[in-house]
């Protein structure tokens, strides 16, 4: 019989302590960290209600099938001018409904007939997805691929379901599950490798009776995120659609998928604020339209709309309270029956992205490193209204409790006390001047990783 080495034994003790460790802190995967850094995402919405005139009524438009798929007719399609304005925005990831609540399907099916195959424009041979995907790589952009399959008016299914409980309607949806899954392997397969796929609504797997998306996905889209239904969520909605989160909003969970544990009856604060001691790391997202100012929130194009596109103001707002609380912003883009992104929209969006640049692009004073205090010594005494924190988050949020204080008169001065740094904090505060500034961290998960600490005098005039 062989003896136990004890140096073996604890050893083997303390690499199991260390792992334990480790595994406290969620980690982000490739896509997930792609997700966050890109920091600005848009959704174009395109479907066939688009081109009947009337407003878009989401209730109505769930259950009532469009009479004529022939008004599809976008004489002037060019998503190269889409995803250029996207781009001047600063998106650097940019999403297409492939199929909205119509059932319609924006590409060349071979297991959907209500699909481009069936319209006359351009002779039925048109297929705005490869032409979405082909304009994100021509200008960089990541592509991703929105999927509505929880509503579809066209084959009469309502919250995953179609209707009735006979043998009927159970072949009807097994037939639906069948063109899901068809789908699904369809826009996983042929357009190459894809940022995300979105499943509106979520995306009900076999175990709730619907079709098996996951595994598709899983098997063309290794590397991509996959958003969402109960077995998994690779990033959670933020809690509303008005583009913000409030503070703190953690990027983990306590759950690997946030579906059934949204907090409805909490105005959903699960979902906005997060769990600092999550096991899982699901970062949250924050959307709005931009045409959604002053009561209106249009995801798709109405005539006559223009007065609803967010003041640059608003957007800059918005920026502040998604990107600079952790989470990814994802602004909804329209484009109009032309198969065009209005002019009015492409200026705000170009304005929008130069705001930005123009915020961010100069700080006074950078740091970075490993550990608890980051000082900033400034050459002489300088204006500051801006700062700029980010965890190096490929190790995880680490960061607990943390203070920015900022040094005036010989004096140290609290400027912001706070939680949660996570992918990229951002505080704004009056004009004060100083000659030092410096982050202490007061409580954290193993050692402090801290990928940037910067400090502005940002004109926002």
């Amino acid at each position: 019989m062989l003896k136990s080495n004890p140096f073996h034994v604890i050893a083997l003790l303390l690499i199991l302590l260390s792992n334990s460790l480790f595994a406290q802190i969620p980690l982000p995967t490739e896509a997930q960290l792609a997700w966050q850094n890109a920091e600005q995402v848009a959704v174009f919405h395109y479907d066939l209600h688009v081109f009947d005139g009337i407003k878009y009524n989401q209730a109505k438009n769930r259950i009532t099938p469009i009479a004529d798929y022939n008004i599809f007719n976008p004489e002037k399609l060019d998503t190269d001018q889409w995803i250029k304005a996207a781009k001047d925005a600063g998106c650097k990831i940019a999403i297409l409904t492939a199929t909205h609540e119509t059932g319609f399907a924006l590409y060349q099916s071979d297991v959907n007939p209500y699909s481009l195959k069936a319209v006359k424009w351009q002779d039925g041979k048109g297929d705005i997805v490869r032409d979405f995907v082909a304009s994100c790589r021509k200008y960089g952009v990541q592509p991703g691929i929105y999927i509505g399959i929880r509503w579809n008016s066209f084959y009469g299914v309502h919250d995953f379901k179609v209707n009735g409980d006979n043998e009927f309607a159970e072949k009807r949806q097994a037939h639906y599950n069948r063109i899901c899954e068809g789908m699904v392997e369809e826009l996983m397969s042929r357009y190459g490798e894809l940022a995300i796929v979105w499943f509106d609504g979520g995306a009900h797997g076999p175990e709730q009776g619907g079709p098996d998306v996951l595994s598709i996905f899983e098997k063309y889209q290794p590397n991509g995120l996959f958003y969402h239904n109960l077995q998994r969520a690779d990033i959670r909605w933020g809690g509303s659609e008005t583009g913000t989160v409030p503070y703190p909003c953690w990027g983990t969970y306590i759950t690997p998928s946030w579906f059934n544990n949204r907090g409805d009856k909490d105005n959903f604060k699960p979902l906005k604020h997060g769990y600092p001691d999550g096991d899982y790391y699901i970062p949250a997202m924050s959307d709005a339209p931009l045409r959604g100012y002053n009561g209106r929130h249009e995801w798709f194009w109405e005539p006559g709309d223009e007065g609803h596109i967010y003041p640059l103001a608003e957007l800059m707002n918005m920026y502040f309270k998604s990107v600079g609380r952790n989470s990814t912003l994802i602004i909804g883009l329209t484009p109009n029956p032309d198969g065009l992104l209005p002019e009015p929209d492409v200026k705000r969006l170009k304005e929008w992205g130069d705001e930005i640049k123009k915020r961010f692009s100069n700080p006074i004073a950078e740091t970075s490193g490993t550990g608890k205090i980051f000082k900033l010594n400034l050459p002489s005494k300088q204006t500051v209204n801006q700062l700029v924190l980010m965890e190096d988050i490929t190790f995880g949020e680490r960061v607990r409790a943390f203070t920015v204080e900022g040094k005036t008169g010989g004096k140290w001065e609290k400027i912001f006390q706070g939680s949660v740094i996570g992918h990229k904090f951002i505080h704004q505060f009056d004009k004060q001047e100083f000659t030092a500034l410096r982050l202490k961290v007061n409580a954290s998960v193993e050692e402090p990783q801290i990928l940037s600490f910067k400090v502005y005098n940002a004109n926002r005039e």
